[in-house]
Order: structure tokens, then C-alpha cells, then sequence
């Protein structure tokens, strides 16, 4: 009972930061998580909420444009992450880890200091299909599907809410290329995926109320709690993997 309880609170606090920032949920899940798990069965627990919290996010009237504007970085994510699998044996990778957390706290003060990366239509073009593979692989090694996606989506000068959506879609993507890496290579054997189901309710009731906090806020402190949320994450990876 203790375990479920810690579970649940865990999703619920991950859930409610993807809810205001549009992600977050692997990043808290995995860090606090892994005080008490492998890192192989906290990203089992982590496979439906974060296919389902991912699907609610995507879903908008921007959808079908937006996929189709993602489509090729969303292609690179799933040839990079069966890539990234092969390549670190599985989950785990503590200088990735490092590595990663760094670029996000570098990535997070660059936004709190107002430098906005900006790229024109055939830059960003040019650019999808090796963003996206490089965010696929370095996915198994961190179980976080952040970096360089998130900056790239950001210079294509998405509106908040449609950046938001196009979060969802390219974490829902990235959710299902890591749950059927874990499901081909046996993580989900003996019923292990039915804990991730259980985690659902507590990480989308966290998102709901998250949500509701992130429509009352300004676009500018939207933007200084997006970059501070980052900011949490990678000092929170950081430390995880010190």
C-alpha cells in the first residue's frame, strides 16, 4: 500500500507540470521513481499514462495541420529511438543522463534570458527528420523525450497553444516508439504493464488541473514558467544522475 500511494503521488505531481508546461511527465516520473525502481520498470509504469495524457494534449483543432508539419521529425523519432535502443542495450545511460540535464538548463536559461531560436520554414524543413532521430535516440538512455524536439518545435514560432498540442502529438509519438521497444524486448512480461495502468487515474487527474492553471496565465508568464519548468527538469535530471 505504501508503494501505490507513492506511485499515485508521484504521477499526480507529474501530471499536474505536464498539464501547465505541455511535459514534464517522464522526466518526474523516471527521476523520482527510480528512488525505489529500475530504471526498466519505472518507464513499464510510465508506458499508458503517458500514451493517454499525451493523446488528450494532442487532440485540438490544429491537429491534422500540425502533423503534417511534424510528420518527418516524427518519422526521425521512431527510427531514432529503435536506433537508441539497439545502441545503449536497453534503458540506462548515466552520462547520457548528465549530458542531457545540462542541455536542458542551458536550453532553460537561454529562454529566461529572451533568446528565442528562430528558424524559417525551409530551415526547419531541412532540419525535422535529424531533430527527431537524435530525440529518439537519446530516449533509451534517459527516458526523457525532450531534447533537441522541444527547442526546434519552439523556433518554428508556434502559438502557444497549437506548441502546446504539437508537444502532444510529438510525445505521444515518442511514448508509443519507447513502449513498443519495452514490449518487443519482453518488459512487459508478467502482467508487468498492469501497474501502468493503475498509474493513469492519479498522472490525468494531475493534467487536469494543470490544464486549468495554464489557460488563466498570461502568455509571457506562460513562457517564464515553460522555460522555469525546464529549468526544474534538468536540475532534477541532474541530480538524479549525479
Amino acid at each position: 500500500m505504501p508503494d501505490i500511494l507513492s506511485i499515485a503521488l508521484v504521477f499526480l505531481l507529474a501530471g499536474f507540470v505536464k498539464g501547465v508546461i505541455g511535459l514534464g511527465l517522464p522526466t518526474i516520473a523516471m527521476g523520482l521513481l527510480g528512488l525505489w525502481l529500475a530504471p526498466a520498470q519505472a518507464a513499464v509504469l510510465l508506458t499508458v499514462p503517458g500514451l493517454v495524457t499525451n493523446l488528450v494534449q494532442m487532440r485540438g483543432p490544429a491537429f491534422l495541420s500540425l502533423l503534417h508539419r511534424l510528420r518527418w521529425m516524427l518519422v526521425g523519432v521512431v527510427a531514432g529511438t529503435a536506433a537508441g535502443f539497439w545502441l545503449w542495450g536497453g534503458l540506462g545511460g548515466r552520462w547520457a543522463s548528465i549530458g542531457l540535464a545540462l542541455a536542458l538548463m542551458a536550453y532553460a536559461a537561454l529562454g529566461l534570458a529572451t533568446v528565442r531560436p528562430v528558424l524559417s520554414p525551409p530551415a526547419a524543413r531541412r532540419l525535422a527528420f535529424p531533430t527527431g532521430a537524435a530525440t529518439g535516440a537519446i530516449t533509451p538512455a534517459t527516458g526523457v523525450f525532450m531534447l533537441p524536439m522541444a527547442p526546434w518545435l519552439q523556433a518554428n514560432q508556434l502559438p502557444r497553444d497549437d506548441m502546446v498540442q504539437a508537444l502532444g502529438i510529438a510525445l505521444f509519438v515518442s511514448a508509443l516508439s519507447l513502449g513498443a521497444a519495452l514490449w518487443w524486448t519482453g518488459g512487459f512480461a508478467g502482467g508487468a504493464g498492469g501497474g501502468s495502468v493503475l498509474a493513469l487515474l492519479p498522472a490525468l487527474g494531475g493534467q487536469w488541473l494543470g490544464a486549468r492553471l495554464r489557460r488563466v496565465l498570461p502568455e509571457a508568464v506562460f513562457r517564464r514558467v515553460f522555460f522555469l519548468g525546464i529549468l526544474a527538469l534538468g536540475s532534477h535530471l541532474l541530480w538524479r544522475s549525479a
